[in-house]
């Protein structure tokens, strides 16, 4: 494997995502969290400490999310 590729993020998704590609994928960056859109993987990524990402990870679970 190339030096290049091993600094590369491994994005995941959900096993829950939907089959149509509505989701996000999440990225361990060593200390932060990036996440990005899946259906536009270059379109850029929001990047989030540990303890922001628990927090709104915490209130999508609880639906104080929801529309």
């Amino acid at each position: 494997m190339p030096n290049a590729q091993l600094s590369l993020p491994l994005w995941r998704k959900s096993s829950r995502s939907k089959q149509s590609g509505e989701c996000v994928e999440v990225a361990d960056l060593r200390g932060a969290i990036a996440v990005r859109d899946s259906k536009n993987p270059g379109g850029g990524t929001l990047q989030l400490d540990r303890a922001t990402f628990g927090a709104l990870t915490s209130l999508i679970r609880q639906g104080d999310l929801d529309l």
